[in-house]
């Protein structure tokens, strides 16, 4: 059966698979750099704006993880057991979802933009107007990002991560030729700035997602979404599956994007250049960050399908490749970071407040990437034994610790303070969640 990955080489089928979901994460990593790249043209205050606007984006991606991580776990789990049927079922639902809560969430940001960027109370004009005019934009239309997840998520549960990747990287071409046509109007073109920069986004998005459907219905090649119906009934049996897996993780994503505001709030305190920086840094620091995600992806799939078979000792060695292979290249992120931090800075920032705000905060977070890749690499095995509730309170709670530890260190250290409460919580789930695995592991009924 093609897309099966319950045979072959452990290490071969994982790359195979999770080397273009990789591929399409540095693609979103080099436009996430390449737009704040542009956006920093305009000033602190406007990479400011779009950091609370962004905020917002995240926020959505929590939610949209519901209909992601449910549908795929189920899909990849009903193709190691050989039941296609049952996998479409899940497949079609999954998409139904992920339309109408990414209709709702717009529908909603819309109503209350006011008082959801006033949450931050950012003192400056010019970064509340930016964070206004990016919100609308890319909140309002943010059903394509709510599609193109789940969409990604049900090609990688049946093996096929190469048609993402290709869509993407047409959405990144797309991306890179509109953000300095909108964002600084050359020529003919209106100067739109941040407003440029939300359509540029949401363009893309429209276009992966166009792409990945057209996939499906051009392609001979057998696809459990083939034969999707939006409009019709989920049956209660998909419905249970899909939440039993995605809402746990959908409150973990939500509830690591409200803490994070939280902290944004605190962050906030020391002016737009510390904003700025923890929306820049959280850019670059996402060169791991996605890597790790792209990993985790494709384990997250390798796991389910063996799990489906009940090919448990293949699940604990493709855990163990996966874990080298992340952890190699956190440590590699984490040098960077450590000993070139200024070379980074100077290429987002022009002022030399938040050239040195920036500085600071590389070297600190650098500590703790490689533990950061551990982390969401496990969380993507531990999610394709249908561990998600599991992950779920562990991630929260660490992740809450955040507060009351960056309150405490931000009286003895100021903003740094901040940047250690996250490094130094991320230490410790990279640690909590690889011992966990191991753990369930070893129990018999898994």
């Amino acid at each position: 059966m093609e897309g099966n990955l319950t045979k072959g080489p452990i290490m071969k089928t994982l790359v195979k698979l999770a080397v273009p979901i990789m591929a399409s994460a540095f693609l979103g990593t080099l436009y996430n750099i390449t737009d704040m790249a542009w956006i920093g043209l305009l000033g602190s205050k406007a990479v400011a704006g779009v950091g609370v606007g962004g905020m917002f984006t995240w926020l959505s991606q929590g939610l949209a993880s519901m209909a992601r991580m449910g549908g795929q776990v189920q899909v990849a789990q009903c193709i190691g057991r050989g039941d296609r049927e049952k996998a479409h079922g899940f497949a079609q639902a999954a998409v139904q979802l992920s339309a109408a809560m990414g209709i709702a969430y717009a529908v909603f940001c819309l109503i209350f933009v006011n008082q959801m960027v006033g949450f931050f109370r950012l003192e400056d004009a010019e970064a509340q107007a930016a964070a206004l005019a990016y919100t609308k934009i890319a909140c309002g239309l943010i059903v394509f990002s709510f599609l193109t997840l789940t969409l990604t998520g049900l090609y990688t549960a049946q093996g096929d991560s190469k048609t993402p990747f290709m869509a993407n990287l047409i959405g990144l071409v797309t991306n890179m030729i509109l953000d300095p046509v909108l964002i600084l109007g050359p020529g003919p073109f209106p100067r739109l700035g941040v407003t440029g920069a939300a359509i540029a986004t949401v363009t893309a998005q429209a276009i992966v997602m166009s792409i990945m459907i057209l996939g499906i219905i051009a392609r001979k090649k057998e696809n459990v979404l083939k034969g999707t119906r939006l409009f019709a009934k989920i049956p209660a049996e998909f419905l249970r599956g899909i939440c039993r897996i995605g809402i746990p993780t959908a409150i973990q994503g939500m509830a690591y994007c409200g803490i994070s505001m939280i902290l944004t709030r605190m962050v906030s305190g020391y002016g737009a250049e510390a904003v700025a920086t923890q929306r820049v840094g959280g850019q670059i620091e996402s060169i791991s960050w996605n890597t790790a995600d792209g990993f985790a992806a494709a384990l997250n799939a390798f796991v389910a399908q063996n799990y489906g078979a009940g090919e448990r000792e293949r699940v604990r060695k493709g855990y163990q490749v996966s874990l080298w292979t992340v952890g190699i290249w956190g440590v590699l992120v984490s040098a960077v970071f450590i000993c070139f931090p200024n070379a980074i800075a100077d290429i987002f920032f022009h002022e030399p407040k938040a050239v040195a705000t920036a500085v600071g905060y590389l070297v600190i977070i650098g500590f703790s990437e490689a533990f950061m890749c551990v982390e969401l690499t496990t969380i993507g095995a531990l999610s394709g034994l249908g561990r998600t509730r599991l992950c779920s309170v562990i991630s929260i709670v660490l992740t809450g610790a955040r507060i009351p530890l960056a309150i405490v260190l931000s009286g003895i250290m100021g903003l740094d303070g901040i940047w250690w409460a996250l490094t130094s919580t991320s230490i410790v789930k990279g640690i909590i969640f690889t011992c966990t695995f191991f753990w369930i592991m070893r129990e018999k009924s898994v």
